[in-house]
């Protein structure tokens, strides 16, 4: 987790340096764009400290090994379904869920029932107990 850690805070003084540039150049008249990626700093310096300390808890992982080799990572991931249209039905809900937030509250509604079934259809479709499609 060595890289993503350095990712995550070398970007913290980039973004207050952006932060303090910003402020100066609108004469902190608009704060709102200032605090923003004030507090995106602090975002990224919250990932960066969550990676850091979850890196020295874990164990080295394959992806930090500089010697490693591919073979040292073969074995199952897991399983996945490779026709499953479920994640459109889900891609769908957000979209009308988005729509909603720009056309009228009330579409959000559909969003919301499509989001439902899909999500509900998403965990039960390798089910085979008494819900079993």
């Amino acid at each position: 987790m060595f890289t993503e850690t350095l990712v995550f805070l070398t970007l913290v003084p980039f973004f207050v340096i952006v932060a303090v540039v910003y402020g100066q150049l609108t004469g902190y008249g608009e704060p709102v764009g200032f605090v923003g990626v004030l507090m995106l700093g602090g975002l990224s310096a919250l990932t960066g400290f969550f990676l850091w300390a979850t890196g020295r808890r874990m164990a080295p992982r394959l992806e930090d090994d500089l010697d490693g080799t591919i073979e040292e990572g073969a074995g199952e991931y897991g399983e996945f379904s490779p026709h499953s249209w479920w994640p459109f039905v889900l891609g769908l809900a957000a979209a009308t869920l988005f729509l909603g937030v720009a056309v009228g509250w009330w579409v959000c509604v559909f969003g919301v029932v499509l989001g439902i079934i899909g999500l509900v259809g998403l965990l039960f479709e390798f089910s085979r107990g008494q819900h079993a499609h």
